[in-house]
């Protein structure tokens, strides 16, 4: 199964200025890229970036500077439509954010499974968003303003796709915020959990919450 992995060469994690440089930034951004592409081709996928510019990584890479919902769509267009127009069968193509430190191939493999079973199988973020799905459906496309989660059902519902809802704290689990960073460090087993480390994050729990301190 193709597994697209977006990645935003520009800025990436400025929701994170407050604790990490722009160089830091683009430093655990690539961390937590190499920990999705890792998960996903353990758990069988065949993962490509689409980056909104080069980035060198040791798998295909597709370059798309359009907005996340453009590029996405377009990139289904090339899949799931072209098997479509053919006449041939679906295959199934996933979406991966690459951000999802937490990932792992058992969590990955639960969402492929659901995917071959499923039109459209996804993995909800904890506030509403769509951290990663799979969809095999040829008039599927996505939409990420907003709630994109309901949205998504409700665009799997308008084309007659049987669609699936994969529960995974591990997927569900994006960083975006510096409170996201605690559950790296208390979660993570890759790069990114080590990358944090090295960069003097720790858990404080002196006064009776967690909180992420750093040296």
């Amino acid at each position: 199964m193709e597994v697209i992995v977006p990645f935003s060469t520009d800025r990436p994690k400025s929701r994170l200025s407050g604790v990490l440089s722009p160089d830091e930034r683009r430093e655990f951004a690539r961390a937590m890229l190499d920990d999705v592409l890792e998960a996903v081709a353990a758990a069988g996928g065949e993962p490509r970036v689409l980056a909104t510019d080069a980035v060198d990584v040791d798998r295909p890479v597709t370059v798309d500077d359009r907005p996340l919902t453009d590029a996405v769509n377009a990139a289904l267009d090339a899949r799931l439509g072209a098997d479509s127009e053919r006449g041939t069968a679906v295959e199934p193509v996933a979406v991966v954010m690459a951000d999802l430190a937490l990932a792992t191939p058992a969590a990955l493999g639960r969402l492929f499974d659901a995917g071959r079973d499923a039109d459209v199988a996804v993995a909800p973020g904890r506030g509403g968003g769509t951290n990663a799905f799979v969809a095999s459906h040829p008039e599927f496309r996505v939409d990420y303003h907003g709630a994109s989660y309901l949205d998504h059902r409700d665009i799997a519902a308008e084309v007659g796709a049987a669609f699936a809802a994969v529960d995974s704290h591990r997927l569900g689990t994006d960083v975006d915020e510096p409170d996201d960073l605690a559950e790296v460090l208390v979660h993570g087993e890759g790069r990114a959990a080590t990358w944090l480390r090295e960069a003097g994050f720790a858990l404080d729990a002196s006064e009776g919450r967690v909180a992420v301190t750093r040296e």
